[in-house]
């Protein structure tokens, strides 16, 4: 796989257990990269691990609320002890609430930006110091089109905030760490067809969110895990604080 291989690598994966998080951790895997596959959801993330030494390759499940910093910083210390190094850190967790922003309650605020921005920084953060005490290191963090784009019909803007947060923190730690042998670059998706994304399709947004797809259709998790690879990988070696966008097509027209 020339560039693209992660043979000997470890990745730190967030959201690990299920859409998005559970292709990036197929794809990594199958890559060469062995896994610490991270999730809310104690069984989701033995899932996603067991399909990873299915394939051959180290993994280990970590049960963990990214919105408490100091299970994060736990998290990331186990890791390393069991497997030595995390030279790959996906941050995929994240969730979102619709509500109009005048009704939008104070809690579904904090939640949105708790998961999204907040456990997005204490990753960066806990992994960031590793990888910096070794001079190397890649990290991709899950961002969105609706960091640049208000999406309609759906009313979102707590998540909206959140992911341009997420744009703008990727930059920022793009510029502090780049000297220092550290990467890091966001992955903005457009309309996916995850679990999330089926149920907005059920709530008879679909017409209006194909529309402005050019190339009518959803995307498909395994086609953002491959951008994931590429940013995780030698492959984008001179590539840090991008936003790569994958949308197919959205907002050109």
């Amino acid at each position: 796989m020339g560039p693209f291989d992660l043979t000997g690598r470890v990745a730190f994966v967030t959201g690990a257990g299920r859409g998005i998080g559970r292709d990036v951790v197929r794809t990594l895997a199958r890559a060469g990269a062995d896994i610490v596959a991270v999730d809310v959801d104690p069984a989701t993330a033995e899932e996603a691990a067991a399909e990873v030494r299915a394939l051959g390759r180290r993994a280990v499940p970590m049960p963990v609320d990214v919105t408490v910093r100091a299970d994060v910083d736990a998290a990331v210390d186990r890791a390393i002890a069991q497997l030595g190094r995390i030279d790959i850190a996906v941050n995929v967790a994240g969730i979102c609430r619709n509500a109009p922003a005048e009704e939008m309650s104070d809690d579904d605020w904090r939640d949105v930006l708790a998961v999204n921005l907040d456990g997005t920084y204490y990753v960066c953060r806990a992994v960031g110091r590793h990888m910096l005490a070794r001079g190397s290191g890649s990290i991709v963090n899950m961002a969105s089109l609706s960091a640049s784009f208000v999406d309609y019909p759906q009313p979102q803007a707590s998540y909206n905030a959140s992911k341009a947060g997420v744009v703008q923190l990727t930059r920022s730690l793009a510029s502090e760490w780049a000297d220092r042998g550290i990467r890091v670059n966001s992955v903005s998706p457009g309309f996916i067809a995850t679990e999330m994304t089926m149920l907005g399709m059920a709530s008879g947004w679909a017409d209006v969110w194909l529309a402005n797809i050019p190339m009518g259709r959803l995307g498909e998790p395994g086609e953002v895990a491959n951008a994931v690879w590429f940013l995780a990988s030698d492959a984008s070696s001179y590539v840090t604080g991008e936003q790569l966008e994958i949308g197919g097509g959205f907002g050109l027209r």
